[in-house]
């Protein structure tokens, strides 16, 4: 049986070239269907977010078990695990919004007779 570490490298680099040209095209959307994209991106089951953070929670097992048997430095696990979990709370924060994406992505691009307010931007700080 085949090695499947080169065909598994070619499908990280085209999943790579596919999100640089989502991101692309999402700069080019109006912002009802720019909503929508990223509603369904950050979707925590099926979206691309939620994909990326389990992607990271598996390297995290693998660098667990590669650095108990001492071919991995504990660091390495240390840090994918680290981000494994900011991404899970990543995830969880934006999961709340994913109402407010997709009430934004149904309307249609010409129902705003008047624009709406501009919402002074918060800054939250976790300490």
């Amino acid at each position: 049986m085949s090695h499947p570490a080169p065909y598994l490298v070619r499908l990280a680099d085209e999943i790579t070239r596919q999100l640089g040209q989502l991101s692309d095209h999402l700069s080019q959307l109006p912002p009802p269907q720019a909503a929508q994209v990223i509603a369904h991106v950050l979707d925590p089951d099926n979206g691309v977010l939620g994909g990326v953070t389990h992607l990271v929670a598996t390297g995290s097992v693998f660098a667990k078990e590669q650095a108990e048997r001492g071919a991995l430095p504990a660091a390495v696990w240390l840090a994918l695990g680290r981000a494994s979990n900011e991404l899970g709370d990543i995830t969880l924060d934006l999961d709340e919004h994913k109402d407010t994406l997709q009430r934004v992505g149904a309307q249609p691009a010409t129902a705003a007779a008047k624009p709406p307010a501009p919402a002074p931007l918060v800054v939250r700080r976790r300490w």
